[in-house]
């Protein structure tokens, strides 16, 4: 029985997409190349690892015993091919980082464009979530690294200061807020506020911050994306509170006004690592580049 790691790692594309199409477009090979291994491996087996239903391509028992066994082959072997790289000049290879909302939507970009252009046989994957989810996906070793909207509360990890950062409370142009520019504890403590969901960054920041003067606050709506917080605020459905960042083109232009309070909103980005990770070559390059970036 002879088994080649292109057809293990082919049968895992295709059985998490469950597709032979996706798995196909995933590793830029033709549907019937991934067909015809597919095909060569259940031959080597001695049978089907699939059931076809239309088509999908659905693991049969013994597909689904074997596919944990083959994610752990990939996974080291990808470990070797990053050591050997490690030892080569130039970075290369793929980078799996995570960032929270703000952070992935508002700086990674520009980040991620700048580090392939310098680096053109590297490859950044970048994955978007809040901050709870983030730290559980470095933790699992989804992600190589992290960049997180406040402090972490996962001992297992090690969270590096990277950049400073502040929120600014918003309001629709049209606001009461808006015409009087600021905003009392009593006055935030009978606004309605349009805020991020529960595990965001942004949201604890917020939280602290009002839990600090003691205002009980009422949520008029509970939003997962930044984005759809400030068209909200815009059409004056309430008030939000948002990173600078985040708004500072819709300030600029008019279409949110930020309102001056007595709140101290004021935080820390951190970088998100594993404390036992092995510092690769390409890691150390594109963490360098996040420190020397001026936000």
């Amino acid at each position: 029985m002879t088994i080649t790691l292109r057809q293990l790692e082919i049968f895992e594309k295709v059985a998490v997409s469950q597709h032979v199409t996706k798995a196909g477009e995933e590793l830029f090979l033709s549907q019937s190349a991934v067909s015809m291994a597919i095909a060569d491996l259940e031959r080597v087996t001695g049978a089907p690892l699939f059931e076809r239903r239309g088509r999908r391509l659905l693991l049969n028992d013994r597909g689904r015993e074997i596919l944990p066994e083959v994610q752990e082959v990939l996974k080291r072997v990808g470990l070797i091919e990053q050591f050997l790289n490690d030892s080569v000049g130039e970075p290369l290879g793929v980078l799996k980082v995570g960032a929270s909302t703000t952070i992935g939507n508002y700086l990674l970009p520009k980040i991620v464009g700048e580090f392939t252009h310098r680096y053109p046989r590297a490859k950044v994957l970048l994955y978007v979530a809040n901050t709870q989810q983030i730290e559980e996906a470095v933790e699992e070793g989804e992600f190589d690294l992290g960049l997180i909207e406040g402090p972490s509360h996962n001992p297992t990890l090690t969270a590096a200061p990277w950049k400073d950062d502040e929120l600014v409370v918003i309001a629709g142009k049209e606001h009461s807020f808006a015409r009087n520019g600021s905003a009392t504890a009593e006055m935030l403590s009978g606004a309605d506020w349009i805020i991020r969901e529960k595990g965001s960054g942004t949201r604890e920041v917020f939280e602290t911050a009002m839990d600090a003067h003691g205002i009980k606050y009422a949520v008029s709506m509970e939003l997962g994306h930044t984005e759809a917080i400030k068209k909200a605020v815009e059409a004056g459905l309430g008030i939000g509170c948002l990173s600078r960042m985040a708004v500072q083109r819709e300030l600029d232009n008019g279409w949110l006004t930020e309102v001056q309070t007595p709140l101290n909103l004021k935080r820390t980005l951190f970088i998100l690592t594993r404390q036992s990770s092995h510092r690769t070559r390409l890691f150390r390059a594109y963490v360098e580049l996040l420190e020397s970036i001026v936000i």
